[in-house]
């Protein structure tokens, strides 16, 4: 039999799902009034269960079939479900409905823009802008299909014009500081948060993005005031205590870097990153345990912190551990195996342990990964001098030139190996060369080859370009 339930729009929203789940025990049916459908679509919608919500939809049309609301519900849940086609046609069926509902065209909007069909995805939020009430989060909408187009610059527009409607909108802040920094504008961001900030002091958000622009331009200072300030108006801002030791860490405050990332601990449980970045302080300080110590933290909590395998390595080789040191330099490898750093450590690892052909084989990955590490270079035709290989070295760092034409001591480095060949009169021309590229540099010459000091030839080209 059939049960006639109404409830008003004051009806309690549990007893709603109460007398719901009742009817479906019984396998009874009552009546519901949209309001209280609605109630119960979104219990189960909350509780993660779409398939539940669904039955509720189409029990709830069968009772309101002219209801374009239930039609843009299931519409939701249809796309949370992967069935875009259906979730098509239900918004179809609301827009001949209720073609003035623009919830209609921003669930149309958001399922073309997860299709990457960006021209449609616009012309849905367009619509929908001239329905809404409010319209903050259709244009933010609408700046997030920018993105994806990358259309910064529309992004921006977008995100402005929905900040001037809601100032409160924390992801219209951080999406234009996004933006600001994917075009490398961090001026125009510093004035935007300034400005931002004159009208409303107290949005820690907008300081906190504010100092993240400073950051970024290096005025630590700067950055550091600005997320004191974050943290004064919201206590508990763990990110702004871990990007405020960051900043610490560019002025060598290390000590002070972590007090402030323990000071994370007290508002978000530790994590790995937040070890790691005290590890490497602890290191700066050459207190290698104590480092060691919370690199290891890092690693147990996360397994692929590929950082801190390494920062472990180079605790060990700093206390001359160097074939344990090469363990956690392999492990870090695993991880990333593109990373020249790594690669740098273990040539230096495996050349002080006598190892030289792994040495060798290890700056190749170096300088295949940054060409641009000019100590790289000059460590590994190093190595090769040091070998014998003199026309190898040479070689080397002729290629090292190519890459960094504009590093002087590569060139006075050139200058030792061709006088080490006995090629005179190229050694004089790179280091006519090197003189012009930076004089002062002239030094790095003879401590690579101090009997050049005694070399009239060179002494009068030195002499030259330094008075």
């Amino acid at each position: 039999m059939e049960e006639e339930f109404e409830f008003d729009f004051n009806e309690d929203a549990q007893h709603s799902v109460e007398r719901y789940e009742e009817m479906i025990r019984n396998e009874d049916q009552y009546f519901f009034d949209a309001q209280a459908f609605e109630y119960i679509i979104d219990n189960y919608i909350e509780k993660n269960d779409p398939v539940k919500a669904l039955q509720v939809v189409d029990y709830a049309l069968s009772q309101h079939p002219f209801a374009a609301v239930f039609l843009i519900k299931q519409a939701q849940l249809l796309l949370f479900t992967n069935q875009v086609e259906k979730a098509f046609a239900s918004l179809e069926k609301a827009e001949m409905l209720e073609p003035s509902e623009a919830d209609i065209y921003v669930l149309r909007g958001n399922i073309f823009h997860s299709l990457d069909r960006h021209d449609e995805a616009l012309e849905n939020f367009e619509k929908a802008l001239a329905l809404a009430e409010t319209t903050d989060e259709i244009l933010l909408q609408i700046a997030y299909v920018y993105q994806n187009m990358h259309d910064y610059e529309s992004a921006i527009v977008y995100i402005k014009r929905s900040l001037e409607q809601n100032m409160e909108n924390k992801d219209g802040l951080y999406e234009l500081a996004f933006c600001y920094d994917i075009l490398d504008k961090q001026e125009e961001s510093i004035q935007f948060y300034q400005e931002y900030i004159d009208s409303d002091p107290y949005s820690y958000a907008a300081w906190y993005n504010l100092a993240n622009s400073y950051h970024k331009m290096d005025l630590f200072e700067k950055a550091i005031d600005a997320y004191d300030y974050a943290i004064l108006i919201k206590e508990n801002f763990a990110s702004a205590y871990f990007n405020k030791g960051n900043a610490l860490v560019q002025l060598d405050k290390f000590e002070e870097a972590i007090n402030v990332y323990k000071q994370t601990f007290e508002y978000e449980p530790p994590n790995a990153d937040t070890y790691c970045a005290i590890g490497e302080c602890y290191e700066k300080l050459e207190q290698m345990g104590e480092a060691r110590s919370y690199y290891k933290k890092s690693v147990k909590m996360d397994s692929k912190m590929a950082d801190a395998w390494f920062g472990i390595g180079v605790t060990l080789n700093f206390e001359e551990r160097y074939f344990e040191s090469i363990h956690f330099y392999k492990k870090a490898l695993e991880l990333d195996d593109e990373n020249a750093d790594f690669w740098f450590a273990m040539a230096d690892a495996h050349y002080k342990l006598g190892q030289i052909d792994e040495s060798i084989e290890a700056y190749d990955k170096v300088l295949e990964f940054n060409p641009l590490d000019v100590e790289a270079w000059l460590d590994f035709s190093t190595v090769l001098y040091e070998q014998g290989k003199l026309l190898e070295a040479s070689e080397t760092m002729a290629e090292a030139i190519k890459n960094n034409p504009d590093a002087a001591e590569l060139y006075y480095r050139m200058v030792a190996y061709l006088f080490a060949l006995g090629q005179t009169n190229e050694a004089v021309a790179y280091l006519e060369t090197a003189l012009v590229t930076d004089p002062d540099k002239h030094y790095i010459l003879f401590e690579y080859l101090p009997q050049l000091q005694n070399n009239g030839l060179i002494i009068d080209i030195i002499n030259k370009y330094i008075r």
